[in-house]
């Protein structure tokens, strides 16, 4: 499991499923598949007062919220992610009764939830289309000599919902000048220049981005001319 340095979520009663094998610090059962810290040492359910919960798996947001209305006794089970250095949600524990009697409430509502989802799904694809098209206009004002559909092309690789790109960031939906500079640099890099194949031989990034960074300059000065600009 991650040190404990690294703080886990502190949303009520947290369970963890470890990243080692691991065993109970008071009744030695294990390995544990989750287990609860008391004073820094490992619990199994049992031991920790929790064996009585069942998990549900992250997925259905509905189903975790009403199961926690419905159970007096919950938890959150995490899972430490070492590339991306940070505790992450798999589900929660809670009572099975708790679990059923939400399960009855979202099978009661769910044509209406259904409909309410496909209605989020519309309003979603407007809202990333007006963007997408704000974010090229914002291109095509930095750079006027890139072509319109390059610019279109970029807008919708940076700000593609769910992708973490630079288009996604607060800087990115702000429309911040560095975050439109660093979307088009980053296509230039790719598309413009042997970074790619840089990288595929095997040259350390840092290495190839510096062999490759007067090509991506050229290509910057170009578009920031109005003459260069085709559509």
């Amino acid at each position: 499991m991650a040190r404990l340095a690294t703080p886990a979520p502190r949303t009520g009663l947290v369970v963890f499923q470890p990243l080692k094998r691991r065993h109970c610090g008071e009744c030695h059962a294990g390995p544990l598949p989750l287990l609860v810290l008391e004073e820094g040492a490992p619990r199994c359910l049992d031991c920790a007062d929790l064996g009585h919960l069942v998990f549900l798996p992250r997925g259905d947001t509905a189903l975790t919220r009403r199961s926690r209305e419905e159970s007096a006794l919950s938890a959150v089970v995490v899972r430490f992610n070492r590339r991306k250095s940070r505790y992450e949600r798999q589900g929660v524990l809670v009572e099975e009764a708790g679990l059923a009697r939400a399960e009855e409430r979202c099978l009661a509502d769910a044509e209406a939830r259904r409909r309410r989802r496909v209605r989020d799904a519309r309003r979603r694809i407007t809202e990333d289309l007006r963007f997408t098209e704000a974010f090229a206009a914002e291109i095509r004002r930095m750079f006027p000599g890139c072509p319109a559909e390059r610019a279109r092309a970029i807008a919708a690789h940076a700000s593609l919902r769910g992708s973490g790109r630079v288009g996604r960031s607060a800087a990115g939906r702000a429309l911040s000048e560095g975050a439109v500079v660093s979307a088009v640099v980053a296509s230039v890099r790719h598309v413009d220049t042997r970074y790619d194949q840089l990288l595929m031989s095997g040259v350390p990034r840092h290495e190839a981005r510096r062999r490759i960074g007067a090509a991506v300059e050229t290509v910057l000065r170009g578009w920031r001319s109005e003459e260069a600009g085709v559509g």
